[in-house]
C-alpha cells in the first residue's frame, strides 16, 4: 500500500511523506524550520548525521546520513570522510565514532544521553575480574565507555556477539556488561563458558515473558522480535531474537501482517515507516536518553559546534584496539 501524498501546502513534502503515519501534520511546520536549517548546516560545515534506530522518526527519517544498530553506526563512522559527525545516540556512541576517527569533530547534541548498561561497569570493575580470571579474555559489549573498553581486549554487539567470541578460540571468556546479552549468548554457544556482569539495559529489562504472551492472546497471528538484551525467558517466549539491524532485516524479508517489536519504542515506528501495511503492536518502552536528542539539539549543536566529544589520548589508543579487533572480525 502506497503512502497518500501528503498535502501540497506544507513544507518539504517529500520528507514529510516519510513520517506522515508518525507525525501530525499540524506539528510538521515546526519540525521543518530545523530540518531545514539542519540541511544547510550539514552542507556548510561539512557535517554527517549518525543516528540510531532508537532515534524518533522526524530525525531518523529526515536528517539522519547514516542510519542503524550500534555496529553499523561504528562501521560508517571509520569510513566518514566529513570534517564534523554529529551522532544522534547516546554518548557511548559519540565516543566510539570519535575513536575510530580522531581527528574529526565529533558532537553529540545532549552530554546528558547516557546509557544504563554503559553506567553499569567502571574501568576498575573490570581490571578487579582480570584478577579474579587471569588470562581469561575480556569481550566488551559497545554499549560501555571508552574507558572500559580500553580495559578490554575486543569489543563487540549484539548482532556479532557470536562471531566475536569464537573468534577468540577458547572455551572461556568473561563477556560485559549485559547480563541477559551475555546468557542469550552462551546459550547459542554451550561449548564456552561466558562469564557475566550484572549489567542490564533499562529498556529491556523491563519486559517479561507475560507481556509477550499477552500480546500473543490479543493477536494470536502476531510474530514477535526480541533483542537479545531482555532476559532469557522473554527471548524464549518469541519467534525471533536479533539486534536491531536484524529485527528490521527480519521485517523487510518475512513481511508479516502483523509483528511485535519487543525493544524501544521508536524502532518500531522507525521500521513502520518503511513497511505501512504491516501492522505493527508495540508493547514496547521508551529510552529516557535516546529521547533527549532532538532536532533543536541537533541544530544547536551544529550551529554553535555544542558537545564536543573529548577522550584522553592513553584511553583511546587502548579503547580503539578493542573497536578496530570487533571491525577486523565483522
Amino acid at each position: 500500500m502506497a503512502n497518500a501524498a501528503p498535502p501540497a501546502s506544507l513544507p518539504l513534502p517529500d520528507l514529510y511523506a516519510r513520517v506522515q503515519h508518525h507525525v501530525p501534520s499540524m506539528e510538521w511546520p515546526s519540525f521543518a524550520s530545523d530540518i531545514e536549517a539542519i540541511l544547510a548546516l550539514k552542507r556548510e560545515r561539512n557535517a554527517v548525521i549518525l543516528a540510531h534506530n532508537y532515534q524518533t522518526p522526524e530525525i531518523f527519517h529526515t536528517v539522519a546520513d547514516i542510519v542503524g544498530d550500534s555496529l553499523a553506526l561504528a562501521r560508517e563512522a571509520a569510513k566518514s570522510n566529513a570534517d564534523v559527525i554529529v551522532l544522534a545516540g547516546v554518548h557511548f556512541m559519540a565516543e566510539t565514532a570519535k575513536l575510530l576517527n580522531p581527528e574529526k569533530t565529533v558532537l553529540i547534541p545532549d552530554m546528558e544521553a547516557g546509557c544504563s548498561l554503559a553506567e553499569s561497569i567502571t574501568a576498575e570493575d573490570v581490571r578487579e575480574l582480570r584478577k579474579r580470571h587471569p588470562g581469561v579474555p575480556v569481550v566488551t559489549y559497545v554499549n560501555t565507555s571508552a574507558a572500559v573498553k580500553a580495559e578490554s581486549d575486543i569489543c563487540c554487539t549484539s548482532g556479532n556477539a557470536k562471531k566475536v567470541i569464537a573468534s577468540l578460540g577458547v572455551d572461556r571468556v568473561i563477556m560485559l556488561p549485559d547480563e541477559f546479552l551475555a546468557q542469550n549468548t552462551a546459550a547459542q554457544m554451550p561449548d564456552i563458558e561466558i562469564i557475566t556482569w550484572k549489567g542490564h539495559c533499562e529498556v529491556h529489562e523491563r519486559f517479561t515473558p507475560q507481556d509477550i504472551r499477552d500480546v500473543r492472546e490479543s493477536y494470536p497471528d502476531v510474530v514477535v522480535l526480541a533483542h537479545p538484551e531482555a532476559p532469557p525467558e522473554v527471548v524464549a517466549e518469541a519467534d525471533f531474537a536479533g539486534s536491531t539491524a536484524r529485527m528490521a532485516e527480519f521485517v523487510g524479508e518475512k513481511r508479516p501482517s502483523r509483528v511485535a517489536l519487543i525493544t524501544e519504542c521508536s524502532m518500531s515506528d522507525n521500521v513502520a515507516a518503511l513497511y505501512p501495511e504491516i501492522e505493527f503492536v508495540r508493547p514496547c518502552n521508551l529510552c529516557p536518553h535516546m529521547k533527549r536528542i532532538t532536532l533543536p539539539k541537533i541544530r544547536q549543536a551544529l550551529e554553535q559546534r555544542r558537545h564536543e566529544v573529548t577522550i584522553d589520548p592513553a584511553v583511546a589508543e587502548k579503547a580503539r584496539l578493542a573497536v578496530e579487533r570487533m571491525l577486523a572480525v565483522g
